[in-house]
């Protein structure tokens, strides 16, 4: 899609999305709840916490953990890092303005990454930053440590396990220690220590994605929700879709048109979908009674196209965004 031809419908898009009075389902399901009381537990035996989000909506979700009273404590207690992971996903075009805006706020230590890439040199900056920040402030209890812990902590289906995982591909060699999964809620409960490093040794507890209790704004839960943070069926795969195609509109993100067909932009997610199970496959046939005899015809499966619409984004499929 030319950018020039797509501009000419930017007009006749949203410039509000209308949430129908819905609320966004709080999922905060007891091992969670269980995830937290553990966290709180092994916190004098850590170094340094390693805070992991989506570097799509890195704002949100770090105003999300910094508003929730479950980490406020927990985050002063010991030196702190930010990860911003699925940096491929993102759109980074003003990294800048959001480290400035980071620091702003007191977070001095960000690190981008991609965890699922298989050599990501930014991994390979994480151990020498984590040393420095221990460095910079006392250890007290475990100042005669040799060895080192750290505690990964964050928001649903981030790549919590997946920065485990790349650490100990980057620095030990060695397979995967946590498994991942594309769905919120892998993670059930604080594991045991799981070594990261050789030189210096250096072991990170993986936690469970903890969301507040409370959702406030529901268009913070669908951000959540169209990232993946929050399950699919609790927010419903047609709202997602819909608040999926007005974001990509709105930040004028149009290569869904080539990649499934259509003509041009649309503001009608119907409309979309249609185009999208007619281009899968994703339809079917069925009788129908009229005036004037049995017809056969065609109808498409919205919700199995409202799902490859939802995971073509989720993939980067569709141009990096930041939903911020």
């Amino acid at each position: 899609m030319k950018l020039y031809q797509a501009l000419r419908h930017v007009d006749k898009f949203r410039t509000v999305f209308d949430f129908g009075g819905r609320e966004v389902a709080h999922w905060f399901p007891g091992h969670m709840a269980k995830g937290i009381k553990q966290m709180r537990a092994n916190l004098k035996s850590v170094d340094c916490i390693i805070e992991i989000h989506d570097a799509r909506i890195s704002f949100l979700l770090y105003y999300t953990i910094k508003q929730n009273p479950v980490f406020q404590d927990t985050l002063s207690a010991k030196p702190h890092l930010l990860i911003l992971n699925k940096m491929d996903l993102a759109d980074l075009s003003n990294k800048q303005r959001i480290l400035k805006k980071l620091e702003k706020e007191g977070m001095t230590h960000v690190l981008f990454t991609d965890c699922l890439k298989q050599r990501d040199h930014n991994i390979t900056k994480l151990v020498p930053k984590v040393m420095d920040i221990i460095a910079s402030k006392p250890r007290f209890n475990r100042e005669e440590n040799t060895n080192y812990c750290l505690m990964v902590i964050g928001v649903p289906n981030v790549g919590k396990s997946s920065l485990i995982n790349s650490l100990r591909r980057t620095n030990l060699k060695k397979g995967r220690a946590s498994r991942v999964g594309g769905e919120p809620g892998i993670t059930k409960a604080v594991l045991t220590k799981i070594q990261v490093c050789e030189r210096p040794i250096m072991y990170l507890l993986d936690t469970p994605g903890v969301l507040p209790p409370k959702i406030e704004s529901v268009e913070t839960g669908m951000k959540l929700a169209l990232c993946g943070t929050i399950l699919d069926h609790l927010v419903g795969e047609d709202i997602i879709a819909d608040y999926l195609l007005y974001s990509l509109n709105r930040l004028g993100k149009f290569s869904y048109v080539d990649k499934y067909d259509l003509q041009e932009p649309s503001d009608d997610i119907q409309h979309v979908l249609k185009r999208i199970a007619v281009k899968l496959g994703k339809t079917q046939r069925v009788k129908a009674i009229t005036g004037v005899g049995n017809v056969t015809i065609t109808i498409p499966n919205y919700t199995a196209a409202a799902y490859d619409f939802i995971r073509a984004f989720r993939k980067g499929e569709l141009g990096q965004v930041m939903l911020d």
